[in-house]
Protein backbone atom coordinates (compact mmCIF):
# COMPACT_ATOMS: atom_id res chain seq x y z
CA UNK A 1 0.00 0.00 0.00
CA UNK A 2 1.43 3.31 -1.13
CA UNK A 3 1.54 5.90 1.86
CA UNK A 4 0.80 9.59 0.74
CA UNK A 5 1.13 12.52 2.52
CA UNK A 6 -1.93 15.27 1.30
CA UNK A 7 -1.23 18.68 2.76
CA UNK A 8 -2.03 22.59 1.07
CA UNK A 9 0.25 25.61 1.24
CA UNK A 10 -3.22 27.68 3.02
CA UNK A 11 -3.93 27.94 6.52
CA UNK A 12 -6.87 29.41 6.54
CA UNK A 13 -9.87 28.63 8.05
CA UNK A 14 -12.23 26.78 5.30
CA UNK A 15 -9.14 26.91 2.89
CA UNK A 16 -10.34 26.01 -1.02
CA UNK A 17 -6.83 24.35 -1.30
CA UNK A 18 -7.38 22.68 1.78
CA UNK A 19 -10.65 21.17 0.33
CA UNK A 20 -9.49 20.73 -2.98
CA UNK A 21 -6.32 18.33 -1.65
CA UNK A 22 -8.67 16.71 0.73
CA UNK A 23 -10.80 15.27 -2.43
CA UNK A 24 -8.00 14.29 -4.07
CA UNK A 25 -6.94 12.61 -1.16
CA UNK A 26 -10.53 10.48 -1.04
CA UNK A 27 -9.59 9.53 -4.35
CA UNK A 28 -6.01 7.76 -3.25
CA UNK A 29 -7.85 6.10 -0.20
CA UNK A 30 -10.08 5.16 -2.20
CA UNK A 31 -7.95 3.24 -4.50
CA UNK A 32 -6.13 1.66 -1.57
CA UNK A 33 -3.29 4.31 -0.43
CA UNK A 34 -2.50 4.85 2.92
CA UNK A 35 -3.37 8.62 3.00
CA UNK A 36 -2.50 11.06 5.81
CA UNK A 37 -3.99 14.74 5.18
CA UNK A 38 -2.66 17.35 7.13
CA UNK A 39 -3.08 21.07 7.91
CA UNK A 40 0.17 22.89 7.97
CA UNK A 41 -1.84 24.96 10.55
CA UNK A 42 -1.11 21.95 13.48
CA UNK A 43 2.82 22.89 12.46
CA UNK A 44 3.60 26.17 13.27
CA UNK A 45 7.17 26.88 11.80
CA UNK A 46 9.26 30.58 12.44
CA UNK A 47 10.59 31.56 8.95
CA UNK A 48 13.86 29.49 8.42
CA UNK A 49 16.56 31.23 9.22
CA UNK A 50 20.10 29.43 9.30
CA UNK A 51 21.55 31.63 12.07
CA UNK A 52 18.71 30.65 14.41
CA UNK A 53 18.82 26.83 13.05
CA UNK A 54 22.65 26.84 14.03
CA UNK A 55 21.92 28.42 17.43
CA UNK A 56 18.91 26.38 18.36
CA UNK A 57 18.64 23.58 15.64
CA UNK A 58 15.57 22.58 13.71
CA UNK A 59 12.33 23.18 15.72
CA UNK A 60 9.79 20.40 16.87
CA UNK A 61 7.29 21.24 14.40
CA UNK A 62 9.40 21.07 11.00
CA UNK A 63 11.09 18.60 12.91
CA UNK A 64 7.82 15.89 12.66
CA UNK A 65 6.67 17.67 9.65
CA UNK A 66 10.04 16.65 7.90
CA UNK A 67 9.40 12.92 9.75
CA UNK A 68 5.81 12.96 7.80
CA UNK A 69 7.81 13.80 4.65
CA UNK A 70 9.84 11.11 5.40
CA UNK A 71 7.72 7.85 5.80
CA UNK A 72 5.63 8.70 2.74
CA UNK A 73 6.31 7.86 -0.55
CA UNK A 74 4.54 10.60 -2.55
CA UNK A 75 2.36 13.97 -1.93
CA UNK A 76 -0.56 15.63 -2.79
CA UNK A 77 -0.04 19.39 -2.73
CA UNK A 78 -2.42 22.10 -3.17
CA UNK A 79 -1.11 25.48 -3.43
CA UNK A 80 -2.79 29.05 -3.21
CA UNK A 81 -1.36 31.83 -5.39
CA UNK A 82 0.34 34.57 -3.27
CA UNK A 83 1.92 37.41 -5.86
CA UNK A 84 1.96 34.89 -9.07
CA UNK A 85 3.44 32.27 -6.89
CA UNK A 86 3.23 29.77 -4.32
CA UNK A 87 2.56 30.62 -0.62
CA UNK A 88 5.14 31.79 1.79
CA UNK A 89 3.39 28.99 4.37
CA UNK A 90 4.26 26.52 1.99
CA UNK A 91 7.80 27.60 0.59
CA UNK A 92 8.84 28.01 4.26
CA UNK A 93 7.45 24.26 5.17
CA UNK A 94 9.42 22.70 2.64
CA UNK A 95 12.93 24.81 2.95
CA UNK A 96 12.75 23.63 6.63
CA UNK A 97 11.95 19.68 5.91
CA UNK A 98 14.67 20.02 2.93
CA UNK A 99 17.39 20.58 6.06
CA UNK A 100 19.76 17.63 7.28
CA UNK A 101 19.28 17.16 11.29
CA UNK A 102 22.38 15.43 11.67
CA UNK A 103 26.40 16.42 9.70
CA UNK A 104 25.95 13.01 8.34
CA UNK A 105 22.66 13.32 6.88
CA UNK A 106 22.42 13.33 2.95
CA UNK A 107 21.02 16.97 1.75
CA UNK A 108 17.17 16.89 0.97
CA UNK A 109 17.25 13.11 2.25
CA UNK A 110 13.51 13.71 2.85
CA UNK A 111 12.25 14.69 -0.36
CA UNK A 112 14.70 11.89 -2.47
CA UNK A 113 12.79 9.78 -4.95
CA UNK A 114 9.51 10.97 -4.17
CA UNK A 115 6.58 11.56 -6.39
CA UNK A 116 3.98 14.59 -6.50
CA UNK A 117 0.42 15.66 -7.84
CA UNK A 118 0.01 19.24 -7.41
CA UNK A 119 -3.15 21.45 -7.69
CA UNK A 120 -4.35 25.09 -7.02
CA UNK A 121 -7.83 26.96 -6.12
CA UNK A 122 -7.99 30.53 -6.07
CA UNK A 123 -11.19 33.08 -6.46
CA UNK A 124 -9.08 34.43 -9.76
CA UNK A 125 -9.70 33.73 -12.85
CA UNK A 126 -6.66 31.48 -13.52
CA UNK A 127 -7.44 29.24 -10.31
CA UNK A 128 -4.04 29.61 -8.73
CA UNK A 129 -2.31 28.42 -12.23
CA UNK A 130 0.68 30.44 -11.07
CA UNK A 131 1.90 29.31 -8.48
CA UNK A 132 1.90 25.84 -9.70
CA UNK A 133 4.72 27.30 -11.81
CA UNK A 134 6.63 27.91 -9.36
CA UNK A 135 5.90 24.83 -6.95
CA UNK A 136 6.85 22.11 -9.38
CA UNK A 137 10.10 24.25 -10.59
CA UNK A 138 10.62 24.39 -6.51
CA UNK A 139 9.90 20.02 -6.20
CA UNK A 140 11.76 19.42 -9.09
CA UNK A 141 14.92 21.42 -8.01
CA UNK A 142 14.63 18.83 -4.62
CA UNK A 143 14.29 15.84 -6.31
CA UNK A 144 10.69 15.37 -6.56
CA UNK A 145 9.14 14.01 -9.73
CA UNK A 146 5.98 16.06 -10.16
CA UNK A 147 3.67 14.15 -12.52
CA UNK A 148 2.23 15.95 -15.34
CA UNK A 149 -1.13 16.45 -14.86
CA UNK A 150 -2.41 19.40 -12.48
CA UNK A 151 -5.61 21.24 -12.05
CA UNK A 152 -5.85 25.01 -11.40
CA UNK A 153 -10.06 25.71 -10.09
CA UNK A 154 -10.62 28.91 -11.06
CA UNK A 155 -13.65 31.21 -8.80
CA UNK A 156 -13.55 29.24 -5.63
CA UNK A 157 -15.53 31.50 -4.04
CA UNK A 158 -18.57 29.87 -6.31
CA UNK A 159 -17.23 26.70 -7.19
CA UNK A 160 -17.17 24.81 -3.57
CA UNK A 161 -19.75 23.34 -1.81
CA UNK A 162 -19.55 21.87 2.01
CA UNK A 163 -15.61 20.18 0.99
CA UNK A 164 -16.66 19.29 -2.80
CA UNK A 165 -16.53 20.47 -5.88
CA UNK A 166 -20.40 21.82 -7.86
CA UNK A 167 -18.96 20.72 -10.86
CA UNK A 168 -19.16 16.63 -10.57
CA UNK A 169 -16.61 16.08 -13.32
CA UNK A 170 -14.41 18.18 -12.36
CA UNK A 171 -14.73 17.04 -8.77
CA UNK A 172 -14.36 13.14 -10.31
CA UNK A 173 -11.16 14.08 -12.71
CA UNK A 174 -9.32 16.03 -8.85
CA UNK A 175 -10.47 12.68 -7.04
CA UNK A 176 -8.94 10.05 -9.81
CA UNK A 177 -5.48 12.55 -9.67
CA UNK A 178 -5.14 11.33 -6.25
CA UNK A 179 -5.90 7.49 -7.68
CA UNK A 180 -3.30 8.05 -10.05
CA UNK A 181 -0.45 8.71 -7.97
CA UNK A 182 -0.96 5.63 -6.06
CA UNK A 183 -1.23 3.94 -8.91
CA UNK A 184 1.97 5.06 -10.25
CA UNK A 185 3.51 4.37 -6.68
CA UNK A 186 2.70 0.93 -6.72
CA UNK A 187 3.52 0.04 -9.86
CA UNK A 188 7.07 1.63 -9.33
CA UNK A 189 7.28 -0.29 -6.50
CA UNK A 190 5.51 -3.46 -6.25
CA UNK A 191 6.46 -4.02 -2.72
CA UNK A 192 4.07 -1.36 -1.41
CA UNK A 193 1.25 -2.63 -2.56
Amino acid sequence: MSKILAFSGSARKNSFNQQLVSIAASGAQAAGADVNVINLLDFPMPIFNQDDETENGMPKFAQQFKKLISEHDGFLIASPEYNSSCSPLLINAIAWASRANTPDEVPLSAFQGKYATIMAASPGALGGLRSLVTLRMLLGNIDVTVLPEQIAIAKAYSTFEQGKLIDEIKHNKVREMGASLHKLLTKLNPDIE
